[in-house]
């Protein structure tokens, strides 16, 4: 017979809030994915101390429920069901997550990620450390905001603002940061929680949560300090492991973590469905797989709001959108909203320069390369370098920054009409590479863009380093960013008196490429926040002066924050990705479908 009797509702949960001291200043965390550790024993000894009960731990990002300390699932299922919106909740250590699920596959999945563990007794620390690189405890002033820009860079749930405040109880939680030595900038973080000193647990396990690493670190090894850093800390408190959990299909995780020697052990975690996990229980848009970062992006913006998608070249970056009875296709950022008229002002760079100096813009003196060669002999002499590029091109292609030679320029002239029959040479102005996303005729993201660099280590030649930072760069990006090793790469080795075979010193660090592009190795730092306001006038003037609702005007500056600058170019499909934490996506969203709202716990 069904037993139709209820049980009496649960008790709540209880929650435990890691606390700051003043003298770490913030404390933060955010989830990767879920890791796990192995069931409770069967058999305790009567005086053994009980572990926790209903163990909740709130992370900023979202909470961690310790499932084997739930008295039954009725109550893990009422505390994954208060999530808070825009958090990602996990409930970790699910013994019978078969079970759980049954009980409300309407609101709960089954995570899609491999939990791996690590035996302390038999670790072995050591391993290479980064050079370059600090790792240390969080602790110096501007370490939580450093923290959650290398949530942002990753596409991870960022720290709530409210949990940086307050004090908190953190001897439960570490947390570690890499630190450039050179930059001063956070480039890495990894969590990890003592369940021992969280709730009494008897096995004396640990977890490890939030390794990050920002896309844009230059030194390589930054991943497998901090989890050797972790895991050395977790072993001088005499703890037995330290259990993580990476999604299934990151090869390149888990690649480490069995270097490091975890394992695999099978445990689980079950995630509440919501709007940041749609993607992994969710029907899959058809070909989405195959579309880029810039595409992805939007898509993913898109489905956020409840807005049907249709890829349709997905190679190309090609898809429609639908709602409302409204439908618009698009190519990553660019739009049925742009007029062929915009797009062609933007496609040829002599038009787009036009344009800006008419709109009242600082634009630089410019010739054809087609011009007698005393003309541009003299122009080579007036301005001392020059850059060459073609008239129309995308992603840095056939550019050269810098040229100040004649036999330079000839061969730089002659690599730009690789890609277009009209070459244009421009005076060079000397600064950063500044970029200014505008939509709706509003700033909504300014960043610098840097040339890729490589940092020796008195071993490897530049070509050896030129291909690791590629590497890490097309890694980060989708394969989006590469450094090319052609003409111009050993033209700006040459001219620091280097080569392909060059041995750096230790620590030594050069620009291996003088272009910023994104495409060609280079890297992309957000500066919203301080850009001059003259800047954000001028890119705003040009954008209205061309008619195009969405576009990424360039300029260079001396620096970001003062009001000088020379007009370059205005891109007509601004890459979006590589913003963070500007909201560039929903901006464009909110241009395309005005009123759209993200679902509840987006």
């Amino acid at each position: 017979m069904k037993n139709t009797d209820k049980p009496a509702r649960p008790a709540a949960p209880v929650t435990h809030k890691p606390r700051n001291s003043k003298a770490l200043s913030h404390r933060l965390g955010r989830l990767r994915q879920p890791g796990s550790a192995g069931t409770l024993p069967q058999f305790r000894p009567a005086d053994a101390p009980q572990p926790g009960r209903n163990v909740v731990l709130d992370c900023g990002w979202g909470r961690l429920l310790f499932a084997r300390t739930f008295e039954d699932d009725a109550t893990l299922l009422i505390a994954l069901k208060d999530e808070a919106p825009r958090s990602r909740d996990i409930a970790f250590y699910v013994g019978e997550p078969h079970v759980l699920l049954s009980r409300a596959p309407q609101e709960i999945f089954l995570d899609p990620s491999h939990t791996f563990r690590l035996d302390l007794s038999t670790y072995r620390p050591g391993g290479r450390r980064p050079r370059g690189i600090t790792i240390r405890r969080l602790g110096v002033e501007g370490d939580a905001a450093g923290i959650n820009a290398v949530y942002a860079a990753c596409g991870m749930v960022q720290v709530r603002e409210d949990f940086f405040t307050g004090e908190r109880d953190n001897r439960p939680v570490s947390y570690f940061v890499a630190q450039d030595d050179k930059t001063g900038e956070i480039v890495g973080t990894v969590t990890g929680i003592d369940h021992k000193r969280l709730f009494d647990d008897p096995e004396q396990g640990a977890s490890l949560w939030c390794l990050a690493v920002h896309p844009q670190a230059r030194q390589p090894g930054i991943g497998e300090g901090l989890v050797r850093t972790l895991s050395e800390h977790f072993q001088a408190r005499g703890l037995a492991y330290v259990d993580l959990s990476v999604l299934h299909d990151n090869d390149k995780a888990i690649g480490l973590y069995e270097k490091l020697g975890f394992r695999r052990v099978p445990l689980f975690s079950v995630k509440r469905k919501n709007a940041i996990n749609e993607k992994f229980f969710a029907q899959p848009v058809e070909s989405y797989e195959a579309l880029n970062p810039y595409a992805r992006l939007i898509v993913d913006e898109a489905l956020r709001r409840g807005i049907h998608v249709e890829v349709t070249d997905a190679e190309g970056g090609f898809f429609r959108l639908a709602h409302g009875g409204r439908t618009i296709h698009c190519r990553e950022s660019l739009s049925d909203l742009t007029s062929a008229v915009a797009m062609s002002i933007c496609d040829d760079k002599a038009v787009t320069r036009r344009f800006a100096e008419g709109a009242g813009l600082v634009v630089p003196e410019q010739i054809s390369a087609d011009a007698p060669d005393a003309e541009r002999q003299a122009f080579l002499e007036k301005h001392g370098k020059l850059v060459v590029k073609p008239a129309r091109g995308e992603q840095g292609r056939g550019i050269s920054v810098g040229v100040s030679t004649t036999e330079a320029l000839g061969t730089a002239i002659k690599q730009a009409r690789q890609v277009c029959d009209r070459v244009l040479l421009e005076a060079c102005f000397e600064g950063e590479d500044l970029r200014l996303v505008v939509i709706d005729y509003r700033l909504v993201a300014a960043a610098v863009r840097r040339p890729p660099r490589v940092v020796g280590d008195g071993h490897a030649p530049i070509r050896r380093l030129i291909e690791q930072q590629s590497r890490r760069r097309a890694a980060a990006t989708g394969g989006e960013s590469r450094i090319p090793v052609d003409v111009e790469t050993k033209r700006c080795l040459a001219e620091q008196g280097f080569d392909l075979d060059t041995v750096l010193d230790e620590g030594r660090e050069i620009t291996v490429r003088k272009a910023a592009n994104l495409h060609t190795g280079g890297t992309i730092h957000d500066v919203t926040d301080s850009v001059h306001p003259d800047l954000v006038d001028a890119a705003c003037r040009i954008a209205k002066a061309i008619k195009i609702p969405v576009v990424g005007i360039d300029f260079m500056v001396r620096d970001p924050a003062e009001p000088d600058y020379v007009f370059i170019e205005a891109n007509e499909r601004p890459g979006l990705a590589n913003h963070e934490p500007q909201p560039t996506a929903e901006r464009f969203i909110e241009l395309l479908f005005p009123g759209s709202r993200a679902y509840p716990g987006a």
